[in-house]
């Protein structure tokens, strides 16, 4: 990529990624355990994903489409042969003292990934995606890492299927950081092999150095001595796309001001502790060499030559924001909360198909979207309902209920009480007053209020919202507001 160079003073902040995905997968990657949260510790585990002697690994075929349906979806080279390898280290959560992943043979090899940031897209090159297992999950408890009084271990993540997606030094900024992992995690969705709202489901490591802007060359590349030559940190147990951005600028202005008062940044491993807002020393850098790699003996190789082939991924975000806006007129900003999930996306085209593209803009976009912000919500919430949304754009559409009444009456009743549309317009008598009625309101109006008309006749046009008001009130709230603009000009100008 190109990279742009975000730099203060003399020094350019550089930031390369390793994303660790949970895969949406019933079963373990090398076990039948299921991957559904439990309620206990240690419960979904078994002699496989506890590593106990005599107990081999079968590879999860669901873990490999996802990892293939990745691939596919950032223009990866996927080979036709991949291996596993064992990565030797020894840490509580652990329970075999290694870790089945894949070293030099990865399933996925130089993909890209398209981001904006600022109005600016940059590419960031992802050099690798490889399948692996989880290790258990550590609980401190009594403190954070550095002050617990004592940890527990549960197990029942380990053998979670992951898959590590490892981005080249292509960021300069924390924020180009979170827009990439905001696009990623949307482009995974729509695969449908990742679930956001899984606990620890997205973790990201990174690593940050800081460089003379010396070595920047003129198309924003740096060279491979100066980035090897770079002590950089290792920031780990990120786990949101805010968090990331916050944990990367406290490190960014902490290596900083170490330079810039002359001191050494020692190349460690460093925590990223939220509730502080601070990263703190955890050990030194490991090297590769530390891991001991080898091959894998319990797994042949993996071969997904021709069905590879066979295996589809449906039109991704950034394709269908840039579609919306061409087939649909919509602005670059409706275009993308119309396509933050598959799901807002699909339900948009359900409505657009049946009714104005802007009127179901409006509604999914801004009305039921915010609503649902509002109310930390997502779409998926209303999964079987969202045909009542429909008929409640169908009500406004043939001009049976005012748009104020179905935003602030009917949609928030439907979110809040679980009733459908048509119930909620019965019991609150919301359906559009007739011409006739409203024409007697305005004339009364106009009748009750003679200094508001004196107003408006010299020329005080915001007294006209006033007597917009005074029918608005007589007719229950029911009739259009922009109606009733209108028949007031007329009847005051007849």
């Amino acid at each position: 990529m190109t990279a742009q160079t975000a730099q203060r003073g003399d020094l350019v902040t550089v930031i390369g990624l390793e994303v660790h995905v949970q895969l949406e997968t019933n079963t373990k990657i090398f076990c039948g355990c299921p991957t559904e949260p439990a309620e206990e510790p240690n419960v979904n585990v078994c002699p496989v994903c506890l590593g106990l002697p005599g107990s081999l690994p079968v590879l999860n075929e669901a873990a490999v489409e996802a990892a293939v349906k990745v691939g596919k979806a950032i223009d990866a080279d996927i080979p036709e042969e991949t291996r596993f390898h064992r990565k030797n280290y020894y840490y509580p959560d652990l329970p075999k003292n290694f870790q089945i992943t894949q070293y030099d043979e990865p399933i996925c090899r130089d993909g890209e990934l398209e981001i904006s940031v600022e109005g600016e897209r940059h590419t960031v090159t992802i050099e690798r995606a490889h399948l692996e297992e989880d290790p258990g999950s550590l609980q401190h408890v009594g403190g954070g890492i550095d002050a617990a009084d004592y940890t527990l271990v549960d197990y029942n993540r380990a053998g979670v299927p992951l898959m590590e997606v490892v981005t080249a030094p292509d960021f300069r900024s924390p924020s180009e950081v979170r827009a990439f992992l905001a696009e990623l995690e949307e482009v995974l969705e729509y695969l449908g092999v990742f679930d956001a709202s899984r606990d620890g489901s997205l973790r990201v490591d990174a690593n940050l150095s800081i460089i003379d802007a010396d070595e920047v060359g003129d198309d924003g590349e740096i060279g491979s001595e100066a980035l090897a030559a770079a002590n950089r940190t290792e920031v780990k147990n990120i786990s949101s796309h805010k968090g990331a951005e916050k944990a990367l600028a406290y490190e960014e202005t902490r290596q900083r001001n170490a330079v810039q008062r002359g001191r050494a940044v020692e190349q460690e491993t460093r925590h990223w502790d939220e509730a502080k807002g601070v990263t703190v020393s955890m050990r030194s850098k490991e090297a590769e060499k530390d891991y001991r790699y080898f091959e894998e003996a319990d797994l042949p190789p993996l071969r997904v030559s021709g069905w590879k082939e066979e295996i589809e991924i449906p039109e991704l975000p950034r394709a269908r924001r840039e579609r919306f806006s061409e087939e649909y007129g919509l602005s670059e900003e409706a275009a993308s909360k119309l396509t933050s999930t598959k799901q807002v996306a699909d339900f948009y085209e359900d409505v657009a198909s049946a009714f104005d593209p802007d009127l179901a803009a409006t509604w999914v976009a801004d009305e039921l979207l915010g609503e649902l912000n509002y109310r930390d919500m997502a779409i998926t919430d209303l999964e079987g309902r969202l045909d009542e949304v429909t008929r409640l754009v169908e009500l406004v559409a043939d001009d049976e209920i005012t748009a104020k009444n179905a935003r602030e009456v009917v949609l928030r009743g439907m979110l809040d009480d679980g009733d459908d549309p048509d119930t909620i317009v019965e019991r609150e008598g919301l359906g559009k007053t007739g011409a006739d009625e409203v024409e007697a309101a305005v004339r009364e109006a106009i009748e009750e209020n003679p200094d508001a008309v004196a107003d408006v006749e010299a020329g005080e046009d915001g007294a006209i919202n006033f007597l917009v008001g005074q029918v608005m009130q007589k007719t229950g709230g029911s009739a259009d507001p922009g109606d009733v603009n209108q028949l007031l000009r007329a009847e005051l100008e007849s």
